[in-house]
């Protein structure tokens, strides 16, 4: 057939390619396409929700008439029992709260009639003591209270369940003096002090309350104060209470730049003494005592360097390596010493040369703090003096 494609000056269509599908069979399950569900889209202009309800959790269709299973949130009809109804009845009740006796209506069931009214329990009364005309001549005379004063002031206590601002508000002033708020609490708890102390002796062993009539009035009078400030008073407190925080926070910061001072200085002569000390010893009993110099049993005052012992397999020049605690301003400042003093920054880090250098550098870093802590209280002196010097024009701090 190819023959007379060729004669026939005829295309001859590309034969295919020979994979390992087409000789084992399997293109054909190759070209089917896996089946997708199909998605419903959403009308234009369809809530979500809306549409939400069109489908089921199947994505079936929507049924063609509207469908009643008979289950919902509500029944359309009451189901009313059959048993009789319990009858009501329009009868009277009192109140024991009144003292009147005032007769209400009001509808019940039958079946309550004769109970008390329950409203009746909400009626909670403060008791007030009483007393008799013996007790008051033996213990409740004062120079201030009479005893027409003190029996009218019980008498509104028991009128107002102490309410003492109406008792003011209610006091006969036609008869007695003015009383304050302060004066009227003051009378009445000192006579219920001194009733209970009276009426239980020596075996009372309660605790009595005491009314502090000065403390109230301070309080009250603070309190007048604070309320008619004007706002340029406010405004001076509120800058008042802003310079003291940022007085407080001078002062902590200076108490933790001292601190911080104190133990630079107190590192540095411990430094200096150990030093001392280890130049007093013959180079012999150093070795005797030491015969291999271990870089990491020095405690440097300023750099504490990494300790490789339960690390494994480590090189020795990383012993030189300065850790992360040290800022880039510290590590510039020992370079620029390393550099005026013609050291190496990576000498050949023999056992004795990482020891050394590593208490070279740690000294570096102690120097580079307490030239930058000399120069802090050096300005610090400087700004009082010129503080001084300000406030008392004349006279020259030395």
């Amino acid at each position: 057939m190819s023959d007379v494609r060729d004669i026939l000056e005829l295309e001859t269509p590309p034969a295919p390619e020979i994979t390992k599908e087409i000789i084992l069979g399997n293109q054909d399950k190759l070209k089917k396409k896996p089946i997708t569900a199909k998605v419903s889209k959403r009308p234009e202009g369809m809530n979500r929700e809306v549409f939400a309800l069109l489908y089921n959790d199947k994505k079936d269709a929507p049924p063609l008439f509207p469908t009643n299973p008979g289950q919902g949130y509500k029944q359309m009809k009451a189901k009313l029992g059959m048993r009789n109804v319990r009858p009501w009845k329009w009868m009277p009740f009192t109140n024991p709260a009144r003292t009147d006796g005032a007769i209400f209506h009001h509808w019940r069931r039958t079946t309550d009639e004769g109970t008390e009214y329950p409203f009746a329990k909400f009626n909670k009364q403060v008791p007030i003591p009483t007393y008799t005309d013996t007790e008051y001549s033996q213990h409740l005379q004062a120079e201030m209270w009479s005893k027409p004063e003190t029996d009218h002031l019980f008498e509104l206590c028991r009128r107002f369940d102490l309410r003492f601002i109406v008792i003011k508000d209610r006091w006969d002033r036609a008869r007695f003096p003015d009383r304050s708020v302060e004066d009227l609490k003051e009378r009445y708890y000192n006579v219920c002090g001194i009733l209970t102390k009276a009426r239980a002796g020596s075996s009372h062993e309660g605790k009595i309350y005491v009314f502090d009539a000065d403390h109230e009035r301070r309080r009250k009078e603070q309190l007048k104060r604070l309320f008619e400030r004007t706002t340029e008073q406010i405004e001076e407190e509120q800058t008042l209470l802003n310079e003291l925080r940022k007085i407080e926070a001078r002062k902590k910061e200076r108490e933790k730049k001292q601190q911080d001072l104190q133990k630079l200085i107190t590192a540095a002569d411990a430094q200096s003494e150990t030093r001392k000390a280890e130049k007093k010893i013959t180079k012999k009993k150093m070795q005797q005592l030491r015969p291999r110099i271990d870089p990491n049993a020095v405690e440097t005052a300023g750099i504490k360097f990494s300790d490789f012992k339960s690390s494994g397999v480590s090189l020795r020049s990383q012993r030189m390596k300065l850790p992360a605690s040290v800022g880039q301003k510290k590590t510039k400042a020992i370079e620029q010493l390393l550099h005026e003093l013609n050291i190496e920054l990576n000498p050949m880090p023999t056992e004795e040369i990482c020891h050394n250098f590593n208490e070279l550098r740690s000294d570096m870093v102690l120097l580079y703090e307490l030239k930058m802590a000399l120069a802090t209280c050096e300005f610090e002196l400087q700004t009082l003096r010129h503080q001084y010097e300000a406030l008392n024009p004349g006279k020259y701090s030395t």
